[in-house]
């Protein structure tokens, strides 16, 4: 789950099928109750009709996990980190970052850094969009060390600069307006 509306979807899903659960988080539910085998796949297949997928297996519930702390740290946190991103994980999560870094690598094919930064410029593209930020302030809401080091990784992440990024968003605009 990585948004309020598939909170929403878990909880609705729970109270229909008369579940009892305490606190629904990005990620995870906490069941106040034993659930049956019947219940758990009728859960499960609710789930998917709504894009959601229910997991079993710890190894995937890490990987999850991580997604999820990474996406709460760019899309929905003001606070910068107190430490690095490895560190931060690992505390978290209670298990050594390089056994998180192997096994997200492994199984996402990129890695927790790529993960991070590709989020983060998603968020600056967000950001860029609405057009209510100059890019000075967003470089500082996204925690970046400069105005420099976000267009860096910006264009190699994305292949354009975010000045021609903006400058597309706003020709589609006025294109739009030619009809």
């Amino acid at each position: 789950m990585v948004c309020i509306r598939c909170k929403m979807v878990v909880k609705d899903e729970l109270t229909k099928l008369g579940l009892r659960f305490g606190v629904v988080e990005l990620g995870e539910a906490d069941l106040l109750e034993s659930i049956t085998p019947d219940q758990r796949e009728q859960l499960r297949a609710a789930l998917l009709r709504s894009g959601l997928e229910l997991m079993d297996d710890k190894k995937s519930v890490l990987i999850q996990k991580i997604k999820t702390i990474i996406i709460e740290l760019v899309h929905y946190s003001e606070e910068p980190l107190a430490t690095n991103l490895s560190v931060y994980l690992a505390e978290k999560l209670d298990h050594d970052y390089t056994y998180l870094a192997n096994l997200f690598s492994e199984v996402q094919g990129t890695t927790i850094e790529k993960f991070f930064i590709s989020h983060k410029i998603e968020r600056v593209k967000e950001l860029l969009v609405y057009n209510e930020l100059t890019l000075t302030e967003i470089a500082h809401k996204m925690h970046y060390s400069s105005v420099a080091h976000l267009c860096t990784q910006f264009k190699k992440v994305t292949g354009l600069t975010p000045s021609h990024f903006k400058s597309l968003k706003d020709r589609r605009r006025s294109m739009l307006e030619d009809l």
